[in-house]
Formats: C-alpha cells, sequence, structure tokens
C-alpha cells in the first residue's frame, strides 16, 4: 500500500488546489475504516452524500477491531432499565465532567443527551447488546453479559458527585479480544447498503488545500499507484500515534520500550500530523492510557498497593488505568500489591502482574522488597486498624473491598514498570469542535475539515479519567456527527461562521 513510514514526526505538506485538476469528485471523503470513520462515512451517506472512504489496510475495522467491545453509554438504555439500574443524562453528565482533565461541557452535554439514541443507532445496525449484568470487577465481561462497571463511578470523590450507574455495554461476544470485529462487519454491510464506496490498500498522503485555508481534497496512494481526489468535505478517522516510536517519544515517552503497545499497524499518527499540515491545535498529545490490570481476582483489591517507600498512594478499588496512572507517577514507578493468605487467591491470579514470592512475616516481606524497616509494617497496621471498622479514612476506599490483612503469610506482587505487563495507547488528537469540525489554536475552523476517533481530542483525555468503551463510544458517536456535518456543508447546508 502506502510507503508512508510507521515512524517519524515529519508534517506532509498540504498540496495546493491546482493539483485536484482533472481530479475525480466526492461530496465526502472519509480516512480510515474504524469506527469513527465507519460511522461518519455511514451517516453522510444516509445524508445523500458521495461518499469515499479511503482505507490503508486490506481490510476494514483498523484498531476498532480488537477491541473487547465494550461502549460507553447511559442515561437510561435499555441494558440499564433491563437489568434494574437507575441512570440519567444528568447524572453520566456529572460523572464524566468530573473525570475529566479539562472537560468539554457541550461535548460532554451532547455525549450524555444522545446516549440512548446512540444505543439505538447502533443496535440497529444489525445486533443487540445482551439485556444482562455483569456484577464482578473485572476488566471486561468473560461471557456475552451486556452491562458492566467500567470505570470509577464507585470509587471516591467520584461516587459522591454523582450517583454510580455502569455504562460498560459489551457487544454479545465472549471473550476480551475481537468483540468490536462484529460490529464493524455488520458496519461495512451498511455502507454497502447506503452506497458509499470503500477503497483498501489505499493511504491518503497530503490533505489538498485552496488559498484561503481551506480543505479540498486529499492525495492518495496504492502500491504504486497515486491520485488525487477532491472533496467538499474531509474526515480523517485514521488513528492514534502509539505505533510511532517518534511521536511516543516526543510526546508520551512512558508509553516507551517496557510497555506493550495496544494499536494496529497504522496507528502511527499520520491523521493527526495530515491536520497539523493545515494548521489543526493538537490536544492532550502528552497523555497516555497506560494500564497494568491489579485485578481479577477483585478479592485482591482488599489488599493494599504501596510505593518503594512502603506507602499507599491510590484507592485499590479504582479502575485500573487509574491506578496504573498513579503508579507511573511514584518514585521509580514503582508500586507493590501486598495482600494475605486469605485474600490471595494465587493460583486464580492474572500473570499480567507477577507475583514475587510470600513471606512469613512483614519484615521479611520488606527487607525482600528492599523497602525502609517498618514501612510497610505501619501502613498495614493502619489499613487494618480501620478496615476491621469498615473504614478507609485515607483513601475511601469501598467498603466492599475493605478487609484486614493480618493472616500470614503474605503475598507481594510486582507492579513495577518493566515487570508487570503494562499495556498502552495514546489519547491525544486533533482539537474538534461538537460537530467534528478541526479547529486551530485560535478556535478557528479549518473549512472542510472534520476529525474523529483515535486522532481527535473529545472525552478521552487522560487515563486517570478514562472509561473502557469511551473511545468506542465517542469515536462513534462524534464520527456521526462529524459524517452529517460534512454532508450538509457538501450539500450546500449547515454553514456558519466558522465556514
Amino acid at each position: 500500500m502506502s510507503d508512508t513510514s510507521t515512524s517519524g514526526t515529519a508534517v506532509p505538506a498540504a498540496l495546493p488546489a491546482s493539483a485536484l485538476e482533472g481530479a475525480e469528485r466526492f461530496d465526502v471523503v472519509v480516512v480510515g475504516f474504524g469506527i469513527a470513520g465507519g460511522s461518519a462515512a455511514l451517516e453522510a451517506a444516509r445524508a445523500g452524500a458521495r461518499v469515499l472512504l479511503l482505507e490503508r489496510a486490506a481490510v476494514h475495522g483498523g484498531t476498532s477491531a480488537m477491541s473487547g467491545g465494550h461502549f460507553y453509554l447511559g442515561g437510561g438504555t435499555p441494558v440499564q432499565q433491563a437489568t434494574g439500574h437507575e441512570d440519567s443524562a444528568e447524572e453520566m453528565y456529572k460523572y464524566l465532567v468530573a473525570v475529566s482533565k479539562e472537560p468539554e461541557h457541550d461535548k460532554i452535554r451532547a455525549y450524555c443527551d444522545g446516549s440512548v439514541e446512540h444505543f439505538g443507532w447502533l443496535e440497529a445496525l444489525g445486533f443487540e447488546f445482551e439485556r444482562s449484568y455483569y456484577p464482578e470487577k473485572a476488566v471486561i465481561q468473560p461471557g456475552t453479559q451486556g452491562l458492566m462497571f467500567t470505570g470509577n463511578e464507585k470509587v471516591w470523590p467520584y461516587k459522591e458527585q454523582a450517583r454510580p450507574a455502569p455504562r460498560g455495554h459489551k457487544v454479545p461476544v465472549a471473550g476480551d479480544t475481537e468483540g468490536t470485529k462484529m460490529v464493524m462487519d455488520l458496519l461495512r454491510d451498511r455502507l454497502a447498503e447506503a452506497g458509499a464506496e470503500v477503497r483498501y490498500e489505499t493511504g491518503v498522503t497530503n490533505l489538498v488545500a485552496d488559498d484561503s485555508g481551506a480543505v479540498v481534497g486529499v492525495a492518495w496512494k496504492s502500491f504504486e499507484r497515486s491520485g488525487v481526489v477532491a472533496a467538499d468535505a474531509v474526515v480523517v478517522a485514521a488513528g492514534g500515534f502509539v505505533m510511532n516510536p517518534d511521536m511516543v517519544a516526543a510526546h508520551t515517552p512512558a508509553l516507551g520500550s517496557k510497555l506493550f503497545t495496544l494499536g494496529s499497524t497504522y496507528d502511527d499518527g499520520l491523521g493527526i500530523r495530515l491536520g497539523e499540515s493545515v494548521g489543526a491545535e493538537l490536544k492532550h498529545m502528552d497523555e497516555p492510557f497506560i494500564t497494568a490490570p491489579v485485578y481479577p481476582p477483585a478479592s485482591l483489591l482488599t489488599g493494599i498497593i504501596v510505593n518503594k517507600h512502603g506507602q499507599r498512594f491510590v484507592a485499590e478499588d479504582s479502575y485500573h488505568s487509574r491506578t496504573s496512572q498513579h503508579v507511573m507517577e511514584q518514585p521509580d514507578s514503582a508500586a507493590y500489591v501486598i495482600v494475605d493468605s486469605e485474600h490471595g487467591e494465587l493460583t486464580n491470579y492474572s500473570m499480567l502482574v507477577p507475583i514475587i514470592d510470600a513471606y512469613d512475616t512483614i519484615a521479611e516481606l520488606e527487607q525482600a522488597l528492599e523497602l525502609p524497616e517498618g514501612s510497610v509494617q505501619e501502613t498495614l497496621a493502619r489499613y487494618n486498624e480501620h478496615a476491621a471498622k469498615g473504614e478507609d479514612p485515607d483513601f475511601h476506599k469501598s467498603r466492599e473491598f475493605l478487609a484486614p490483612q493480618d493472616a500470614g503469610p503474605w503475598a507481594a506482587f510486582d507492579l513495577r514498570l518493566g515487570k508487570a505487563m503494562y499495556a498502552g495507547f495514546t489519547l491525544g488528537g486533533m482539537r474538534t469542535d461538537l460537530d467534528g469540525r478541526v479547529q486551530r489554536p485560535d478556535g478557528s475552523v479549518v473549512t472542510g475539515l472534520y476529525a474523529a476517533g483515535a486522532c481527535a481530542s473529545n472525552i478521552a483525555q487522560d487515563g486517570k479519567g478514562y472509561c473502557s468503551g469511551t473511545q468506542l463510544g465517542e469515536g462513534s458517536f462524534f464520527g456521526r456527527r462529524a459524517g452529517r456535518h460534512a454532508a450538509g456543508v457538501a450539500a450546500g447546508q449547515g454553514l456558519s461562521a466558522g465556514r
């Protein structure tokens, strides 16, 4: 396909409008066939636009098809109602605002208010979320259960700022990988029905802009062939940059060699750099999602997590990426899970966080881990005293995960970066408005250019506030908005002062 390198930080120059002489024309060109690009293309086609979707890979799906299939949805979806979980758009809004680093209130409000409708749109692709609930603390449902908690809704202080409700809606595919492939297959079929044209093994290499800076087309390459396409609007949905070591080093060095990268071959940041070529502002480029899940089994969360000074630093019942982000901020990114023999369930423990050993005394544990003498003994004594009363005045861990850890021997699990299996991806991308229009640093709109999915900055901003299902949820939701608006522009409608 395209010979564009998956490394490097070079910004491909925008081509002049004169490059489009004699070019074929479409109303809307979409770059990338993941969940965001597919949703954008489908909405644009259904709105009457002539749509071309260009995908660098030989098949549809992108990184979206590699995920477990969580969509973060709420506000009273049919699955929430069927399983007896009360929720509202307002409570969902309050929660997402509370966990966001720099909340974009208009986007969060639109996402929450439109969540039930979006749920219906997803099911109308041709599947149904199972009307069932998985109650355990897990990374993803092991079966086909349709709903579980996938964020910090029940974690202090958020549980006091918004009424907790489970919002992780999983597609009905068992297991923790490729759950979204079914949705992507359905998107492919619906696109064919809507008349959108899809070209695989065809990568966009440059944007084309006129003298005013408006994007009016793209240049593409497929193996040894190349060409240009004119368009009234271009939607870039080409993924993040986790597979580009140079961009990672420049923006998110924590996603270095000690981590397993979660992404497809083409998560090389090219879509983001295309936006840069016409003046797009980039946001939250320094924020990665990094995680080494410390559960299941959930019983381990009754223990404590300490740093190299033998001190607790996070509520152990936090969503796994929140815990991991706090680990990254500790000295030498070092942390250990310490749990007694009554709560270890060692034979069932995930190998993502390996056991170091079990110790007859805490003093032996401190010596073996080279922690300050007496540090863990003091930390554990305080924790046990309050846990026996169902309290955690230091980090407010939920009562269900509080239990004294006083039955030796004690096991230590290794949460250190480079020892535990950490994985991650990037969260930063182009600044966009509510309809996906790409914005410059001064807030003005780059006419004709939209961005969605992992190369746009919307609700997913950092690892501490992330909830599983956010990227599939917002990618499809804001991809739809971008596609509809782009189709309106192509039809001479939906113009604003930013045009």
